[in-house]
């Protein structure tokens, strides 16, 4: 099995929403496995973190005050992308109705794409963060009302 195989297996296994597959034939055992992730999304807390030392902090974008609307935040660390692929369009864009099983974003953590539902029903009024950023856990994400 060649890596291109391997690859097309993690695409089926996303395109499914699959958690586990397994492959196996005569010379080749493959089970990849990824972790169930969630959006967090809850009333307005101060939220203090703090950065490991190797880590390079890229500077905030300016956040309207969280009683303006319902905040989808990240669930995890990772690098924040707003389409499946390079190629395809946007999951959500400024104006989309969502629902709390859509999809919208996925968030690349240790080379495992995960994609986060926005676990609300609403409108996007902002998208607080550019394809491709680092996001820290518990990070706004998206705004809704």
């Amino acid at each position: 099995m060649n890596l291109e195989q391997v690859d097309s297996l993690i695409e089926k296994m996303e395109r499914a929403s699959l958690t586990e597959i397994s492959y196996k034939d005569k010379d080749v055992d493959i089970k990849l496995k990824r972790e169930i992730t969630q959006a967090v999304t809850q009333a307005p807390q101060p939220v203090q973190t703090q950065a490991a030392p190797q880590q390079v902090q890229a500077p905030a974008k300016e956040v309207q005050p969280e009683d303006e609307g319902i905040v989808v935040r990240a669930p995890m660390v990772g690098t924040f992308y707003k389409a499946p692929s390079p190629e395809a369009d946007a999951y959500v864009k400024v104006g989309d109705k969502v629902s709390s099983t859509s999809v919208v974003c996925i968030l690349e953590a240790m080379k495992l794409f995960n994609e986060i539902q926005a676990e609300v029903s609403g409108e996007v009024t902002e998208i607080l963060v550019d394809d491709g950023d680092m996001v820290e856990y518990n990070q706004p994400l998206f705004r809704l009302r």
